[in-house]
């Protein structure tokens, strides 16, 4: 459905090319603001995230309502993340095409926390796994005899690299951010991140410059559809 941009001063292409540079790339606001003013538009940053506060949730919603279904094989990680001086950590699912496909916020690093992560991933994928892999934590293999998981399940660090190497745009951004400042803020932006780093990672390294081409030109066309103005 496309999306309202009544009521606001700068015209929707301004709206969606502001959210897109935060969102992309590891920028912040005032980095978008100084790119914006480059292009002759005198936006202030706190504008910029009033924006991406508004606009990338429904963006992120658009993105995951258009995509296939995800490969049967899933990674399953956990890192470390420090929120208001607490240690959190942030569970993340990443298929073995380096997809997200979902992430969760929690206070625990345990077998309930594994099983609200993949009661989570069922209910939204509606895929049934047929390989998990996972570090050498416990927790996991309890949480998937008691909801009955009968995929395969593969543990070891080297075997989880896919999951593992998932996490490094997150610490760019959490840099960048200068961390996040509550779990609920943490969830809502790495759930909107992870929505556009699908549309717009390619695996460059194993594709063709011209294949590159076609897959960015179709990224950018999906994301204008998404965002276009009602």
């Amino acid at each position: 459905m496309p999306i309202s941009y009544a009521r606001h001063r700068f015209p929707a292409q301004v709206i969606q090319h502001a959210v897109w540079l935060y969102l992309r790339f590891t920028l912040s606001f005032r980095d978008v603001e100084d790119l914006l003013a480059e292009r002759g538009f005198d936006i202030s940053y706190e504008t910029v995230r009033r924006w991406v506060g508004k606009f990338g949730g429904a963006y992120a919603r658009e993105l995951r309502r258009g995509r296939g279904k995800p490969s049967p094989r899933w990674h399953l990680d956990e890192m470390v993340v420090r929120i208001g001086g607490e240690h959190l950590y942030l569970w993340r699912a990443v298929d073995d095409e380096g997809e997200v496909l979902d992430l969760l916020v929690q206070s625990r690093r345990d077998r309930k926390a594994a099983i609200r992560l993949m009661r989570k991933l069922l209910r939204k994928t509606r895929v049934a796994p047929e390989l998990l892999v996972t570090d050498k934590l416990r927790s996991y293999g309890a949480a998937f005899r008691e909801i009955g998981m009968t995929a395969r399940h593969e543990q070891g660090l080297r075997q989880n690299n896919r999951a593992e190497n998932s996490h490094q745009p997150v610490r760019r951004r959490e840099r960048k951010m200068q961390r996040f400042k509550s779990a609920p803020s943490a969830q809502r932006f790495l759930s909107t991140h992870a929505a556009v780093y699908n549309l717009f990672n390619t695996q460059r390294h194993l594709i063709s410059r011209r294949t590159l081409r076609i897959c960015r030109d179709q990224a950018m066309a999906t994301w204008r559809g998404v965002t276009a103005a009602d």
